[in-house]
């Protein structure tokens, strides 16, 4: 007998400690999100931005790359980012078996734990994609499963100005936005980069304070 296969929004709806997509509604703070790298083509010019403009954001990083790229891993750390597990090499989790899926999620920890000093409790799966058995496995090792409510599309290799006006116009209080830091050769993340600058003087302008995902979630970041 199969059992029905839950969607992603039922499998938040059922599993409310362990799934998130977005912090509180009652407080005007929002969290910047970057996955798939490190890389060193956007990476870098991401952290600049975000130092300019006086924001921490939280970075979903594939093991694979952290163990490529380890000094940008510790800059992230060193200027005040949050590390999350993206898994080892972007999988797609519900595509694996469950020791595949395991050793995806654990490689990764065990790259980070080296050079970080904590495996991270935040977990972003591939594509937000995962099922049913993958979420209960992460809330029996007390992982917090974070996909996004605000998509930028940035992927596309969209210019500032798009990716811009698809944060703003979805952007609410409790808010986890999505965007890269890092992704195959072909896309151009350029358009993420500069739009920091303006994003950030928008929201503050609206009343929004940057925070991470643990402050936004009132997680630990380790495990």
């Amino acid at each position: 007998m199969s059992q029905k296969r839950l969607s992603l929004s039922q499998l938040v709806v059922k599993y409310p400690d362990t799934f998130k997509l977005r912090g509180s509604s009652q407080e005007k703070k929002i969290a910047l999100t970057f996955d798939d790298g490190p890389d060193t083509r956007f990476t870098p010019k991401v952290l600049d931005a975000l130092k300019a403009n006086g924001v921490k954001a939280t970075f979903f990083v594939l093991g694979s790359l952290a163990s490529t790229h380890p000094d940008i891993i510790q800059r992230i750390v060193h200027e005040g980012h949050v590390i999350g597990n993206h898994s080892y090499s972007h999988a797609n989790l519900p595509k694996l078996s469950v020791d595949k899926f395991q050793n995806q999620i654990e490689r990764t920890d065990n790259v980070l734990q080296g050079l970080i000093g904590y495996a991270p409790r935040l977990i972003r799966p591939p594509y937000g994609a995962i099922n049913e058995e993958q979420v209960r496995w992460m809330a029996d090792h007390h992982y917090l499963i974070v996909n996004w409510n605000v998509d930028s599309l940035d992927w596309k290799s969209l210019n500032s100005d798009q990716v811009l006006h698809n944060i703003i116009q979805q952007t609410k209080p409790g808010s986890i936005i999505l965007q890269h830091s890092g992704g195959a050769d072909s896309q151009d993340l350029s358009g993420t980069v500069q739009a920091i600058g303006p994003l950030v003087s928008k929201l503050k302008a609206a009343g929004y304070t940057f925070v991470t995902v643990p402050e936004l979630l009132h997680v630990t970041k380790s495990r």
